[in-house]
Formats: C-alpha cells, structure tokens, sequence
C-alpha cells in the first residue's frame, strides 16, 4: 500500500516522505488517501501543470548537455553545476506540487499520510492547515 510514495533528498539528512503528484501513481494516490472528486480533479490538473513544468526544464537540460558536448573537463564542470540546479528545479516542483494535494488532505487523510511516512521513516510535508486558500 505505501509502494507509491516516492523518496526525495531534503536539505536535512531524513529523507522527505513524497506522494508523488503527476507520477505513474495517481491512481494509487487516489485510492490510499480516499481523494474527492474535487481532489480527484485537481490531482489531475496539478500533475498536467507538473509535466508541462518539468517538460521545459527537461528541455533545457537537453540542450545544456547537446550544446556542451564537446566542451573542456572546465567548462563541464561549470555544465554540471547548471544541470544540477536544473535538476534540484525539477524536484522543487514536484515537492510544490505534493504539498498544494497535501493542502487539500482532510485531518484524517493528512493523519494516515503521516502515518504511511512515519512508518517509512521518512519525514513528512507539514501542511500549515491554519490558512485555508480555498
């Protein structure tokens, strides 16, 4: 049941628990947590925003490594350090897009992820549910 959760590197050594919005585990996510309609929905929209996001960054790390190809062991080390902020861009997103679901989560929806993360030993994505921006 918890095979969905992916793992993403926090800036903390404890591993950050991620549902992974707009992966091949929607429906996953949809059944374990119970999703409404409307977060049915949403879940849809962010995960088709999530692609369109990452679709560009992919792009550009394409082209960064097509365009250097041929480039001095100097300039590819200045190549990986882009690549990199490209990446850590990639994972930015899905994190956004995680906790925009996670925003929607009802008490007891956000208690059995936390629950799922604890068991995982992963560290979960606080959701401040004091502001509500619905």
């Amino acid at each position: 049941m918890i095979f969905f959760l992916i793992l993403c590197i926090s800036a903390n050594a404890q591993m950050e628990c991620m549902l992974g919005v707009g992966g091949k585990d929607n429906e996953t996510i949809t059944k374990v947590f119970e999703l409404t309609q409307e977060q049915q929905k949403s879940l849809k929209n962010w995960s088709a925003e999530l692609k369109v996001r990452n679709d560009i960054l992919r792009e550009k790390a394409e082209y960064l490594m097509k365009k250097n190809e041929e480039s001095s062991p100097e300039v590819l080390v200045t190549v990986s350090i882009e690549y990199q902020v490209i990446l850590d861009s990639m994972k930015q997103n899905i994190r956004m897009m995680d906790k925009r679901l996670l925003g929607t989560f009802s008490e007891v929806q956000y208690e059995r992820y936390t629950k799922l993360c604890n068991q995982m030993t992963l560290r979960p994505i606080y959701v401040n549910k004091s502001v509500d921006e619905n």
